[in-house]
């Protein structure tokens, strides 16, 4: 059986904003079981409440608020209201650091330090990269991997596969690298430049069977920055696809 599919819901930050519980029964009225919220704080057990009545689970959840407050103890017991028990930080480390070997032992301190305080939770640490992990290239290595050498070994890696590509990743080559280190996928789509929108997975430039069958076991969740199409749309379409290569009940 396939494992639950996901929608990374920055994908639809706006109908959110607008109307969170109609939102997450058009996801759920789609076909998807799985969501990754953005903002675990806002009204935890009220999401948990609607997710579970929609039979949506909430393997992970992005949290910025992380590398952003001076005590993540709260956002940890929203991630584990929400009934997840992985905590992604998405974002929040400076770019820069990811240029040089200090910046990159640097931000592995960071996340080796918060990954002390899930475990006291109960929860996994995890980091998702953009395109300013994969883009500097340190003997013949990218950030990344270097990074992923210098991890306690309990932080694992959601590896958005279209930034990689962006960044000038050969994706499944990184994948296979990287090994059990990955847990998660971000599976997009698009013409793989900077700046342009998604498109639905499978239409664009991305070579996505042999991403993903380069990280098996990966939790795969469906995520547009922007989108070309109606963004409903799009993951209807996306969806469809990865049913069609087994990825999706």
């Amino acid at each position: 059986m396939a494992p639950p599919l996901g929608v990374q819901l920055w994908t639809l930050r706006d109908a959110l904003a607008a109307d969170r519980d109609g939102t997450l029964a058009r996801v759920a009225a789609l076909g998807f079981t799985a969501v990754e919220p953005f903002a675990p704080t806002d009204d935890p057990e009220g999401f948990r409440r609607v997710a579970d009545g929609l039979g949506l689970t909430v393997p992970g959840t992005h949290a910025v608020q992380l590398v952003q407050d001076g005590d993540p103890a709260a956002v940890f017991d929203a991630v584990a209201t929400l009934g997840s028990g992985l905590a992604i930080v998405p974002a929040g480390i400076p770019q820069d650091d990811f240029t040089h070997l200090d910046g990159i032992r640097r931000a592995a301190d960071t996340l080796n330090g918060l990954a002390d305080k899930a475990a006291s939770h109960d929860l996994t640490l995890g980091y998702h990269n953009h395109w300013w992990e994969i883009e500097p290239v340190i003997d013949g290595r990218h950030a990344l991997e270097i990074l992923a050498d210098h991890l306690d070994p309990r932080v694992v890696l959601e590896v958005d596969t279209y930034w990689a590509a962006v960044g000038g990743a050969d994706v499944p080559r990184l994948l296979r690298g990287l090994g059990s280190r990955v847990h998660a996928l971000h599976v997009k789509d698009g013409p793989a430049v900077k700046d342009e929108p998604n498109v639905a997975v499978g239409s664009g430039a991305i070579a996505v069977p042999e991403i993903l069958a380069a990280a098996p076991d990966a939790w795969r969740v469906v995520e547009f920055d922007a989108c070309a199409t109606d963004v409903f749309d799009g993951l209807r379409d996306s969806r469809a696809y990865l049913a069609g290569l087994g990825e999706a009940a």
